[in-house]
């Protein structure tokens, strides 16, 4: 199948471009900065910006199934308004081009008290839907894997501080999945024509709060688990600022992703296992990945993204 990859120079879009590869699919991937870009090999590199809609309708041409893995955090306090817009020309140029399946990667989460970048993500899916394309939407919570920005926030928290004081979202319920996971339903959903036109929910095996992925998380890689005092006068916008000083993940980014966290986040819906069956990964298997990746024997592809980067 012809494939194009938005966001391919992200976290989660440099496996799955590997992947598509590996399962036999003609793969094309957009870029805003090709010399930022080392493609694998048999790989077609289109050059355009999902915010210039003039700029990228060519990579559509003659393409079967596009993904959409653009986010704008990175960009400021407007990366809402940005993600909206490159939906938007995103969608007009895929009915242009007769594109006839696309796929999403969103965030889990109800549809009321969504935090603001969950909401976001869910107008992005709503934009989205629009299209004269079957869409297909696999929402996700935590992806744990080297170089995401969620776990990278955690694995930092749990493993540098043997105290952690934290807001009571701590408790918050969360459903982590393991990126291998995650682009084992991104691959499979296009063998799986029952699949176009649904939304599904993905998680891990387990679910656990917040508290439970630090404590675990710091056991495993920092040999002791961090001490969790929750503070109810403890903010989201405190916390964020905290996070953005004592991590390596910009203010930014950090943000938006600490917001969200007092959101439950639980895959209820299990349709998926049925039309996509997927061996999931353990979380302390997924965990101990994410220390071989951090060695230097898994490291993605990574370089500027077209309109952002996926978390």
């Amino acid at each position: 199948m012809h494939v194009l990859v938005t966001g391919a120079t992200g976290f989660v879009g440099g496996r799955l471009v590997d992947a598509l590869c590996r399962a036999g699919h003609d793969v094309r991937v957009l870029v805003r900065d090709p010399a930022g870009y080392d493609p694998p090999a048999g790989v077609d590199v289109a050059v355009g910006d999902l915010l210039d809609p003039e700029s990228f309708a060519h990579a559509l041409e003659r393409v079967e199934a596009a993904y959409y893995l653009v986010h704008s955090m990175r960009a400021g306090a407007d990366y809402a308004d940005r993600d909206r817009r490159a939906a938007r020309n995103f969608r007009s140029a895929a009915d242009d081009a007769g594109v006839g399946r696309v796929v999403y990667l969103g965030g889990l989460g109800g549809e009321d008290g969504l935090s603001e970048h969950l909401a976001s993500r869910r107008e992005v899916e709503t934009v989205l839907a629009e299209g004269d394309y079957d869409l297909t939407v696999l929402r996700a919570a935590i992806v744990v894997g080297e170089g995401s920005a969620s776990f990278r926030i955690i694995r930092t928290l749990a493993t540098r501080f043997p105290v952690l004081l934290t807001p009571k979202w701590v408790r918050t319920d969360c459903h982590p999945i393991a990126i291998d996971d995650v682009i084992a339903y991104l691959v499979g959903v296009l063998d799986a024509p029952e699949t176009a036109g649904e939304t599904y929910e993905i998680g891990g095996p387990e679910v656990m709060s917040y508290a439970e992925i630090l404590r675990r998380t710091g056991d495993l890689l920092g040999g002791t688990a961090p001490r969790i005092i929750p503070v109810p006068l403890f903010t989201p916008s405190i916390a964020s600022y905290v996070v953005g000083c004592l991590t390596d993940v910009p203010t930014a980014v950090a943000r938006p992703l600490v917001d969200g966290l007092k959101t439950p986040v639980v895959a209820d819906d299990a349709r998926i296992h049925d039309a996509v069956p997927v061996e999931l990964t353990p979380f302390e298997e997924a965990v101990r990945r994410t220390s071989a990746d951090r060695a230097g024997r898994a490291t993605p592809r990574r370089a500027v993204a077209a309109g952002g980067e996926n978390r």
